[in-house]
């Protein structure tokens, strides 16, 4: 049965085998050369900063002032929002790291960094999106109507070519 969430639901659908690459990523480090494990971080990067900072942006500009005024409470959001300065706080992080991954081998203290920086935006990401998920899609499911969804998806979707 659809729900009036249903669009950040698909799109958190379509995000999830980019967040599974995050991990993916991680794992081959050690186990393949650096022409791959630089093609996997380009990957990666590429898909925080055109994909996912724009989707959190949009979040915190259409999706979760709409969920506190539903729940009444303006700091409802707080953790979420922060959240999303740490996506981008680490998102920054494996920037920088990128132009490490180069020539035949990676140092251990690169290869170290960057496991964290990936397993740790993997995490961060994956519960970030089970609370929405579980928590404020629902709510805005039995709260909002139609139009006021369908109003806050568009700001969403603003937002977000705004952030590109």
């Amino acid at each position: 049965m659809a729900t009036l969430t249903q669009p950040l639901r698909d799109e958190h659908k379509e995000l999830f085998p980019h967040i599974e690459t995050l991990r993916r990523v991680a794992d081959s480090i050690g186990q393949v050369g650096t022409a791959e494990l630089r093609q996997g971080v380009d990957e990666a990067y590429a898909f925080l900063a055109h994909h996912l900072i724009p989707h959190a942006q949009a979040e915190d500009q259409a999706l979760y002032p709409v969920v506190a005024r539903v729940m009444g409470a303006p700091e409802a959001t707080a953790t979420m929002r922060r959240d999303h300065v740490a996506v981008g706080a680490l998102t920054d992080e494996l920037a920088a790291l990128r132009s490490r991954v180069t020539g035949p081998t990676l140092r251990q203290n690169e290869a170290n960094d960057l496991r964290r920086v990936l397993y740790g935006l993997y995490t961060l990401v994956q519960v970030h999106f089970a609370k929405e998920e579980e928590i404020y899609l629902p709510l805005l499911d039995a709260r909002l109507t139609a139009d006021e969804a369908d109003a806050m998806f568009a700001a969403m979707h603003k937002a977000a070519h705004a952030a590109m």
